[in-house]
């Protein structure tokens, strides 16, 4: 009995930047504003030019950079109205995206955002806020698809890419952060219970918090700077 050996495409090389460059974005360490340095990145990531400027294109599609003709790519910096403005669609996407997901939500999908949950609750546990944000997104994610509606699961994808960032650095107020993980203890219940009207208001209160956050944040480095 011999066994098939079955091929696994491995990802482009410019998707394989992108992987490493994304969190780069999200947590900062590229600072909002920022021009990207092709030249220093290039020495970074040990790629050429030409898979990072296709992976910089790839992360400009997603939200998370700004292309400017004739100089370059920089990392996307929101300002206040953009941010009211983003986080208010993305209230009523997250909202709409809960409320189908509760009703229609699998066994076997609820299992596995239950599995993602303790996960996150570990990394909580242990203030890694990078593992931690990585498992909340998939969350997220995981709750956008339980709704099963592709056009939401698309415009959901492309609006919460320009606020990745945000959401990340949300979480670096310690009290803040643990009332985001109450929240969402509260929607795994609503889950669990197939309560779409509770999993909406859940899902919408989150958001306002995290803009509110977010608005506060911005406010504070903006006293800071003058």
């Amino acid at each position: 009995m011999t066994a098939e050996v079955i091929s696994i495409p491995r990802l482009a090389l410019h998707e394989q930047v992108a992987q490493r460059l994304r969190p780069m974005l999200v947590e900062g360490r590229i600072a909002p504003g920022a021009k990207l340095n092709e030249r220093e990145l290039s020495g970074l990531l040990k790629v050429s030019r030409t898979p990072l400027r296709e992976a910089i294109k790839m992360l400009a599609a997603e939200g998370l950079v700004e292309l400017l003709p004739n100089r370059g790519a920089i990392a996307v910096s929101l300002t206040e109205e953009d941010v009211r403005h983003t986080f208010e669609v993305m209230a009523g996407l997250e909202g709409q995206a809960g409320e189908l997901a509760a009703q229609r939500i699998t066994p076997e999908e609820l299992a596995e955002i239950q599995a993602m949950q303790f996960e996150m609750m570990a990394a909580f546990t242990r203030r890694d806020l990078s593992t931690y944000y990585g498992i909340n997104a998939r969350i997220h994610r995981a709750i956008s698809a339980a709704a099963k509606n592709p056009v939401l699961s698309q415009v959901y994808e492309q609006v919460n890419a320009r606020l990745q960032a945000l959401r990340f650095r949300s979480n670096q107020d310690g009290e803040k952060w643990k009332r985001a993980v109450k929240e969402h203890e509260k929607m795994i219940e609503a889950l669990a219970t197939h309560d779409g009207a509770a999993m909406r208001e859940i899902l919408q209160q989150h958001l306002r918090n995290k803009r509110d956050v977010v608005l506060e944040q911005m406010q504070a480095s903006s006293r800071g700077a003058a």
